[in-house]
């Protein structure tokens, strides 16, 4: 089986002690690599420029910008960057903040060395990482929106893109849909490009985010 390829990692924390601990659990593991640190966001987005990180780990709060700010710009002048957000807040508006930055997941410090190495490779492999109490936010929000009579998507996919468009959401692999749905690996990635491409959506993250709003996931 081949090695996977390395994930090199910029990380940005006003912390130096937590820095060096999150570089600890980190620099651990054969396919992750810190490449980079930073103290706040404007030194985030320097390091981000000389180094051309795979995946930027952000801390929310930080003097001279904010992790939120450095992920819009990065969002915004390195499309190809994935974020991170790691962060001391259980805090809904933060959360939702993140995601409209820019942001594939959001990782709580204190469970960093227990979610964070799962939290990097699911956002490399274009999937959220969400903990337990954002998924709750993301359904509140859509029961909200719901209620207050705000449409959800119009149906503009098939009975079958929508079986898989559940499945993906879930966080199922394409092998385990394919086993589930008992067609090809090859069938199910051509429905999730199909997908992708009639709601103009980017990764598994936008899909999850649209299955919540579209009420495919059951609260």
């Amino acid at each position: 089986m081949p090695e996977a390829a390395e994930t090199r990692i910029l990380l940005a924390d006003d912390h130096q002690l937590v820095r060096r601990g999150v570089r600890l659990i980190l620099d651990a593991e054969p396919d992750l690599t810190v490449v980079a640190e930073a103290g706040n966001g404007a030194e985030a987005l320097e390091a981000a420029r000389a180094h051309h990180p795979d995946l930027a780990i952000l801390d929310i709060a930080m003097p001279r910008m904010t992790g939120l700010q450095a992920a819009r710009e990065l969002d915004r002048t390195q499309p190809g960057i994935r974020i991170l957000m790691l962060t001391m807040y259980d805090n809904e508006q933060y959360f939702f903040e993140a995601l409209a930055a820019g942001a594939s997941g959001y990782v709580l410090k204190s469970v960093a060395d227990r979610d964070l190495v799962e939290a990097c490779r699911a956002t490399m492999r274009g999937e959220p990482f969400l903990y337990p109490g954002a998924v709750n936010a993301l359904i509140r929000n859509h029961l909200d929106r719901a209620r207050q009579g705000e449409p959800v998507p119009e149906r503009a996919i098939t009975d079958r893109e929508e079986e898989i468009l559940k499945l993906v959401a879930e966080g199922h692999t394409s092998q385990q849909i394919a086993d589930m749905l008992v067609i090809s690996v090859k069938t199910v990635e051509r429905h999730r490009a199909n997908l992708l491409q009639k709601l103009g959506l980017k990764d598994r993250l936008e899909l999850t985010r649209y299955a919540i709003r579209a009420g495919l996931i059951e609260p």
